[in-house]
């Protein structure tokens, strides 16, 4: 959502209580926040300085989560935790209740995180009782806060689920639970709850802004481009993990499927999920620049690679196999011609498929829908046009795409490449992502539901 943001104005719209409300979203962070990170998951009143009074405003300050309030006569109210999220692979849940009703200040403004209540705050000021919270009444923006000036405090990640409930003090477990099996915090996708007269729900099951409670307060665009992931709460993806120790001068976008270097050398980005066993697909489109490389790789192997690498480098020991772009195959380090033949090349746009068979420790390469060396991702064991690797049986494995001066998309079962959205969806009997060519039969995304096939 990076330079994205919704907007509703609720000016005039008296709330059902304007001392009273909940807020319950849940967000992928793309980025790992920073002492000098500033964004916004929501905020209210549109003003020039998020010091204006009246203002509302939810999200990160320093790395950290926050709250902060002003009343009408400007005097602020604010809460920042200590606590900070870093994991990019992560949905987390965030609910915050203001209860300005509650005869003690420490009651009146709570937030949570997967459940898990903030009590660490950096800075406290008590909101004064019966003061009114001012996030039901004015106008909403939701992926920034509503101050105009900057760009730094657009959300840089993905929301699903968000829910405003005017004049209910809620808790999380009104809009998740713990998963009896795993004992992980899950979303509950239809809660019962009341919404008020200003409450709303949008982004349910994907980039809808219409509201999905009865009270149609229906949200616009207010800037960038929206667009649909089948990552969600229910179902974590892999993306490119900005934590990569290869991945200095590299940049990370659109949800950490894009990756890009202007640098004169090799960078390379690895997957967030790997397995060490099953079959898994992806597809990785040659953007623009100069060299690439796509593969899959070694999660234990990672930390192998330092200032200078790529899939496939010798310094990856028998942890890595890439196709470059002239069709050349690396295998732990050695360059040898594919016998893929004449389809072995790619140029800008075209997309690159990787089916690996972690089971059989096999990966098939293919271009623009035709599997190269006659390949059959079916095959099992007898692996035809397929390249094999070794690895051990516990090891994890996942993709890899390497950059010299160039960018790369990669589609982990989003459904898209950058903002650009497949042409035609292939099949997909695993059911998990949206693919622009068929996914081989036994083939899923590399994600949580994948992984458990």
């Amino acid at each position: 959502m990076a330079s994205t943001f919704l907007s509703r104005n609720f000016t005039g719209s008296s709330p059902t209580n304007a001392n009273k409300a909940t807020m319950s979203v849940w967000i992928k962070l793309s980025k790992i926040l920073s002492s000098t990170d500033d964004i916004g998951i929501m905020g209210t009143n549109d003003a020039s300085s998020y010091s204006a009074a009246g203002a509302t405003q939810i999200g990160f300050f320093d790395g950290g989560f926050y709250v902060w309030l002003k009343n009408s006569s400007g005097t602020y109210y604010k809460e920042k935790s200590t606590r900070l999220l870093r994991d990019p692979n992560a949905w987390y849940h965030i609910v915050v209740r203001l209860d300005s009703t509650q005869a003690s200040g420490d009651n009146r403004i709570k937030a949570w995180v997967n459940n898990e209540e903030i009590t660490a705050w950096n800075n406290i000021n008590d909101l004064p009782q019966n003061t009114p919270v001012n996030i039901n009444a004015n106008e909403i923006r939701i992926g920034r806060y509503t101050f105009t000036g900057g760009s730094h405090n657009y959300f840089d990640g993905s929301m699903s689920h968000f829910h405003l409930c005017d004049g209910q003090a809620y808790s999380p477990s009104d809009f998740g639970s713990t998963d009896s099996t795993t004992g992980e915090w899950k979303i509950n996708t239809n809660p019962s709850v009341t919404y008020g007269t200003n409450g709303f729900f949008i982004l349910k099951d994907g980039n809808s802004i219409t509201d999905s409670s009865s009270n149609s307060n229906d949200f616009s665009l207010g800037a960038g481009t929206l667009s649909k992931t089948e990552d969600n709460p229910s179902n974590n993806f892999a993306t490119f993990n900005p934590l990569s120790i290869n991945s200095a001068n590299g940049n990370f976008s659109y949800g950490n499927t894009r990756f890009a270097t202007g640098a004169s050398s090799w960078r390379t980005a690895f997957t967030t999920i790997g397995d060490s066993v099953g079959k898994y697909y992806c597809e990785m489109k040659y953007t623009s620049g100069d060299n690439q490389m796509f593969g899959i790789f070694s999660l234990y192997k990672r930390n192998e690679v330092n200032d200078v690498g790529y899939v496939g480098d010798s310094n990856l020991s028998t942890r890595a196999v890439g196709i470059a772009k002239p069709g050349n195959i690396y295998i732990n380090g050695s360059n040898a011609n594919y016998t893929g033949g004449s389809n072995t090349s790619w140029t800008t746009g075209d997309i690159i498929q990787i089916a690996m068979d972690r089971t059989n420790k096999k990966v098939y390469f293919g271009k623009n829908g035709t599997w190269m060396g006659s390949g059959d991702p079916t095959s099992g064991a007898t692996g035809t046009g397929a390249v094999s690797f070794t690895s051990d049986d516990n090891e994890a494995w996942g993709f890899a795409t390497s950059c010299y001066a160039s960018t790369s998309d990669t589609n982990f079962g989003n459904g898209y490449f950058g903002t650009t959205a497949v042409s035609s969806a292939g099949t997909n009997a695993s059911g998990n992502g949206i693919f622009e060519y068929d996914v081989p039969a036994g083939y899923t995304a590399l994600c949580t539901k994948g992984l458990n096939i």
